[in-house]
């Protein structure tokens, strides 16, 4: 068995969910671990780091995974890519679109792979229902609604466990509903258009808390998205979500506890409590070595999420300040060859 050393920059409250996905496959070996806090990387491997580049240079790698701020990623990458190593990099890719398409043709120029940790479209329920919809369980899709919930945004002092969500300047769009705007595309095909509104209702913080996008797909079906961080949903579960499908035919949704109905039926229900809402941290993980192993294109390959979903959440965030419907193709043109 082909064993991957690998080692992890960033320590904090979601690596810990990377950090026990990595433990559960043989085929992996997190031997180094990096933070700016040297306690948490020592509890992550056993080689510790302050230092990136020390930890780069002093290691023989396979991959990196990045799990740390957005406006860390480009120096970050370009460290890892000049050491040739494969990278796996937590969302949101980058902090604008500017840096975004710099981190792209470096990892190109560089020749390695680099894929974007987007977990949402790996949670069970959607994998699930992308087999439904591609299939015809019901029939030719229309329409589709994710409403996204949790509650803590509020308050003097909101987002406890990620307390740097306070000052950052693009906060539920580029950080929450990316998710969602990913999915969308996995189950849906390609966005070709978005129309959003936001607005920031907590003082307290810097970005917007609040928003709502409208999107509609090559194939011409139509979607909402519609998030806020100040009411759980009444049957809190492993889902952020509740979640409507329309089809031709029938309809199928996802609730909160991550179960999915046709009507009155239950058709579909997770059960395993194993790792982060429906062990997708662990599934894109393994989608990532899978991929290094084999050769196959990862499903959030850089460039294309690039122009295909990240381009999304900047179309977004250009409708809201223009107040109109902003075709992606407006955003993505300039990088085009």
């Amino acid at each position: 068995m082909n064993v991957f050393k690998g080692g992890i920059i960033g320590c904090g409250f979601f690596s810990q969910h990377h950090q026990e996905a990595w433990r559960r496959m043989p085929n992996v070996r997190i031997v180094a671990a990096c933070d700016s806090y040297l306690e948490r990387a020592q509890a992550a491997a056993g080689h510790a780091y302050a230092s990136a580049d020390e930890m780069l240079n002093a290691e023989d790698l396979d991959f990196v995974d990045i799990v740390t701020r957005s406006d860390t990623h480009l120096k970050l990458i370009s460290r890892a890519a000049e050491k040739g190593l494969a990278i796996v990099c937590q969302k949101p890719l980058a902090p604008d679109w500017e840096i975004a398409c710099r981190i792209v043709e470096i990892a190109a120029a560089n020749r390695v792979r680099l894929m974007i940790h987007d977990n949402w479209r790996w949670q069970a329920w959607y994998r699930a229902a992308h087999k439904m919809i591609a299939r015809g369980d019901i029939g030719a899709p229309l329409g589709y609604g994710f409403r996204c919930r949790w509650n803590d945004g509020g308050g003097d002092k909101p987002y406890p466990k990620q307390a740097y969500f306070r000052d950052i300047r693009r906060l539920i769009i580029d950080e929450t509903l990316v998710h969602h705007i990913d999915t969308a595309r996995f189950l849906f095909g390609d966005i070709l258009s978005v129309y959003a509104q936001a607005r920031r209702v907590n003082p307290r913080i810097q970005g917007e808390d609040q928003a709502i996008l409208t999107l509609r797909h090559a194939n011409e079906v139509v979607g909402w998205i519609d998030g806020h961080s100040f009411l759980a949903h009444e049957d809190a579960g492993p889902s952020l979500d509740e979640t409507i499908f329309d089809g031709e035919s029938g309809a199928i949704r996802i609730t909160s506890l991550g179960e999915i109905w046709s009507g009155r039926v239950k058709i579909w229900a997770h059960h395993s409590l194993n790792g982060y809402r429906g062990d997708s941290v662990y599934a894109t993980l393994h989608h990532f070595i899978s991929c290094l192993e084999t050769g196959r294109p990862f499903e959030s390959e850089a460039r294309e999420y690039l122009e295909k979903t990240f381009a999304v959440v900047e179309a977004a965030y250009a409708s809201v300040r223009s107040n109109r419907c902003v075709e992606i193709a407006e955003i993505v043109a300039p990088i085009a060859p």
